[in-house]
């Protein structure tokens, strides 16, 4: 399979050019084929979320286990209204609050909505994203999209159209390439059926904006025994996921100080490292490279420490930039719990989980 690498320009609603591109995708997704396309999170692998063999060659493309849901994107108000069949209050006051938005919300499935994009299950997470070009193509194409990361099962998630064929070239039909995501890190996930709601995925919507707007919310406790797959009750639960190839190590600072980084770097002798390494650090080397590394150290510039939204932007691309220098090890800072925070927190503590053939997916 060819992927074709369909192009949109800054002035996308004008241009010849993008209106083309955006008519390829849709007569590609109409078809029944696969198109990863941009969200203000992380670019999505998109097939109709109405037709099951449709949704089965995201399944064969991304070698996910069928046993992990799909989030269903929705374009506006009537077409949202087909893929559910309930939504409570509660529901209704977070869509008016953080719609179109990075917020994945778990609601009664309709029964439009086939087995193989809940995987079984009576609930659909379903979400209206931000991404002006996303919610075109949503729109023109007429139809619900599933959309998970467009990246291997398992692998860090693509924010960019190379990071997608990196891992996808020649296994889905087209990437829609609009330029660098926003966020950086996937939606959250809620269920808001239940009393506390439950944060199975933190993302770039907090639990204190969500508190604020809606009331009483908890992040899910995974139970300390290990579960089978299938009785995940969402996506965004699983062990290990957004893994780079190196070891991902990460590395809580005491006071705000690069001293153990330097530390750590130097427990791994004969392994090339990559360090996420936030400015704003006391002690941190200025400018990154050179420094008081160890030899053949990568330096990877992560952003303000200051500013977890930065980070969680450039969290992906770095593991990425990493990986593709060769690094072996990657030491990573873990940032504080709150806001965004718990979401960057989230994708290290995954991302470092040992490999046990076990994963999930955004």
């Amino acid at each position: 399979m060819q992927t074709l690498i369909l192009r949109m320009g800054p002035d996308w609603t004008t241009a010849d050019e993008s209106r083309k591109a955006l008519d390829q995708a849709v007569a590609i997704l109409r078809g029944g084929g696969t198109v990863a396309l941009p969200t203000e999170t992380v670019y999505g692998l998109a097939a109709n979320a109405l037709d099951p063999q449709a949704v089965a060659k995201i399944f064969t493309a991304k070698q996910r286990p069928t046993w992990d849901p799909l989030i269903v994107h929705v374009s506006d108000p009537d077409m949202f209204a087909t893929v559910v069949a309930e939504v409570p209050e509660e529901a209704k006051q977070l869509i008016a609050a953080f719609w179109p938005g990075p917020l994945t919300l778990l609601l009664p499935r309709s029964a439009i909505i086939p087995d193989e994009v809940t995987a079984g299950r009576p609930l659909v997470a379903v979400r209206m994203p931000a991404h002006p070009v996303a919610l075109e193509l949503i729109r023109r194409a007429g139809i619900p999209l599933a959309a998970p990361s467009a990246n291997r099962f398992g692998h860090t998630s693509p924010t960019t159209a190379a990071h997608v064929l990196d891992d996808l070239e020649g296994r889905i039909d087209a990437v829609l390439d609009a330029g660098p995501t926003a966020f950086g890190v996937e939606s959250t996930v809620l269920d808001p059926c239940q009393s506390p709601m439950i944060v199975y995925r933190p993302g770039a919507v907090t639990l204190e904006q969500i508190r604020a707007v809606a009331g009483p919310a908890e992040f899910f406790i995974a139970p300390a025994s290990a579960q089978q797959p299938a009785a995940l009750p969402s996506p965004g639960v699983g062990l290990r996921h957004y893994a780079p190839r190196a070891e991902l190590v990460q590395v809580d600072l005491a006071n705000g100080s690069a001293a153990q980084l330097h530390e750590r770097a130097a427990q791994f002798p004969s392994q090339r490292v990559g360090i996420m390494l936030p400015s704003g650090l006391l002690n941190s080397p200025s400018p990154w490279p050179p420094g008081p590394w160890p030899p053949g150290t990568e330096i990877f510039d992560w952003g303000p420490w200051a500013d977890p939204e930065e980070l969680a932007h450039r969290l992906f691309a770095g593991l990425r930039h990493l990986d593709a220098r060769g690094c072996q090890v990657i030491l990573c800072p873990v940032p504080p719990e709150q806001g965004i925070g718990a979401a960057i927190r989230d994708r290290l503590r995954k991302a470092s989980f040992p490999d046990s053939g076990s994963s999930e997916e955004g």
